[in-house]
């Protein structure tokens, strides 16, 4: 399969070429950069080294290949998908142009009104765990946001069940600075962001729109209270959620709802032990990795559930995931090029 990655000086283009330059059924036909034409890869991914001698091109000069990966900026790959859909039958799109299947959630969150919405809803949602079937018989793929990833996975089973009172959700994630993007800012900039824990959207984020879409069963769409905090970590998620239960249940009854759900799943880890330090979800053993790990604690006098997510954010928040539901696409082993299992100690 001949693959070209649209955008890929970025973090997650550069994950998505890592990941792909170990698959061993395909090859990358041409990654693209407006900033950067004409430099070898390596100049803005320097662990490519020797992987790779692919220069950069312009996006004009893109020729037809068998799938598409577009990791552009958010708003920008509406704005090109004709001509895309020209030059390849399988899209893969990691923004956030086509997440959504209404319009205004979209216009409410993104600030602006959809140049493209003929194409909305010919997208699936790239999550497998939620959305396998469908994947296997797309052309189109949308991204998911990576705090939305860790969230949605994390929290699906119990809404699917039913059992959350008042079909509602508090989340607090905390986010490393690589999912704010390559571009610098004052936010990423060194000194600023070293050593600290700042709060950066307290409420009106944008992947409420995808979490509760997705969430969305048979009590309708829940209400979701998101909270975001960045940290000093470069990669990595961890959130916190916090339901309470109709009816209350035990300890037990709760990892039999995850393990029914997803004792199929090859990348997603129930984490919840009695003893040593390591007892919950920590991103920092999901760095490089496609795994979502996923720990719960019940309070019994309260009927509070609090879910315990990781992730890296930019492999099962963004390239992996992608590249799962491109082997899904292809009919390819899910889990081929993803295997990495992490470091310890890191």
């Amino acid at each position: 399969m001949r693959v070209s990655v649209v955008g890929a000086s970025g973090y997650t283009g550069g994950e998505a070429l890592r990941l792909l330059l170990g698959h061993p059924q395909v090859t990358i036909h041409q990654v693209t950069s407006e900033s950067n034409a004409g430099k070898l890869v390596h100049v803005t991914h320097p662990n490519l080294r020797g992987a790779t001698k692919l220069k950069y091109s312009s996006i004009k000069d893109l020729e037809p290949v068998d799938c598409l990966f577009i990791c552009l900026p958010n708003g920008l790959s509406q704005d090109r998908m004709e001509a895309f859909l020209n030059l390849a039958p399988r899209i893969i799109d990691f923004g956030a142009d086509y997440r959504l299947r209404d319009l205004a959630d979209y216009e409410k969150y993104y600030g602006e009104k959809h140049r493209a919405p003929q194409h909305i809803g010919k997208f699936i949602y790239g999550c497998p765990e939620l959305h396998r079937e469908e994947i296997r018989a797309a052309t189109l793929v949308s991204g998911c946001g990576c705090i939305a990833t860790s969230a949605i996975v994390a929290l699906y089973p119990l809404f699917a069940a039913g059992i959350v009172k008042d079909n509602s959700v508090m989340i607090d994630a905390k986010v490393g600075s690589s999912a704010a993007g390559a571009s610098p800012s004052l936010g990423s900039h060194h000194p600023e962001r070293a050593g600290s824990l700042r709060s950066f959207k307290p409420t009106g984020h944008r992947h409420v729109a995808e979490i509760s879409e997705q969430l969305t069963n048979q009590n309708g769409k829940p209400q979701v209270y998101l909270t975001a905090t960045s940290t000093d970590a470069v990669r990595g998620i961890l959130s916190t959620s916090q339901i309470f239960l109709k009816n209350n249940l035990n300890d037990l009854e709760i990892r039999t709802i995850y393990r029914d759900y997803y004792k199929d799943e090859p990348f997603v880890r129930i984490v919840k032990e009695s003893k040593g330090i390591y007892r919950y979800p920590e991103p920092k053993y999901v760095i490089g990795t496609n795994f979502i790990d996923i720990g719960y604690e019940v309070e019994p006098e309260t009927g509070r559930v609090v879910v315990i997510s990781a992730i890296d954010n930019l492999v099962k928040g963004s390239a992996g995931h992608a590249i799962q539901s491109l082997n899904l696409m292809s009919g390819f082993k899910e889990t081929t090029s993803l295997e990495f299992l992490g470091l310890h100690p890191v």
